[in-house]
């Protein structure tokens, strides 16, 4: 049986259009995985209160709430405590917000809320960061970002796992939250910069993001079941 500590390190995308399809796929995969993402397509759809309705229904499921804010610090402060109030417990920010925004955030989110500064999307490669306007490398640009998120204080970042084994001394303590997760012979779809379960977790990943490869599964809570085991080998 797969441990504990993998199925909590396994956090599934409820990119769903609905909220009925969001709760059945949650009823799904409870005690399967640690975490549901929410993120915008179903945040924008049923608004603040699908958070509430899912924490009410698997309070035993963290809710991670993927809504990626970057604007000036006192409306990403006052959208931090607002999250904070409807109860997730993981939020991400743009981290090329800067220092001051994300400490404006951290301090918003108290104890309750963790912090989670996005580096570099990975749907993005070097060719869309050069066409962003990017003269830096993309490992350079999440290095910096990461800076950034520790002295701020974050909880945590969210980077490509390719970025793993160059930030584990620079990243230090933080959650290290990997998106972009495949399992072998898993359609890519839009990710650019993607990853195996294992690998992942091999080179440091402490949570893993998946969507698509468990949400489209024929059996979800078995595609989920697989992702763990696979985890747990990895730990």
């Amino acid at each position: 049986m797969s441990s504990d500590r993998a199925r909590s390190s396994l956090i599934v995308a409820l990119d769903v259009p609905d909220a009925d399809a969001a709760l059945a796929l949650a009823g799904t995969l409870a005690g399967h995985v640690g975490m549901l993402k929410i993120g915008l397509e179903l945040f924008v759809a049923e608004g603040p209160s699908i958070v509430q309705r899912v924490k009410a229904a698997h309070p035993e499921l963290g809710i991670f709430l993927d809504l990626k804010l970057h604007d000036i610090p006192n409306t990403m402060a006052g959208a931090i405590t607002s999250a904070r109030k409807l109860g997730a417990d993981l939020i991400t920010v743009h981290a090329g917000s800067g220092v001051e925004h994300l400490r404006a955030c951290v301090e918003a989110a108290g104890d309750e809320l963790g912090v989670l500064a996005v580096t570099v999307l990975t749907s993005q490669d070097a060719a869309a960061c050069q066409q962003a306007g990017h003269t830096r490398p993309v490992s350079e640009i999440v290095g910096m970002r990461v800076d950034a998120a520790r002295e701020a204080g974050c909880a945590g970042i969210v980077c490509s796992g390719q970025e793993l084994l160059s930030l584990r001394e620079r990243a230090g303590s933080l959650y290290k939250v990997v998106p972009g997760i495949r399992p072998a012979g898993a359609a890519v779809g839009d990710q650019k910069r993607v990853m195996t379960p294992a690998r992942a977790i091999g080179d440091g990943a402490t949570h893993l993001v998946v969507g698509r490869p468990i949400r489209n599964a024929e059996d979800p809570a078995a595609a989920a079941d697989a992702i763990v085991a696979e985890i747990d080998g990895a730990l």
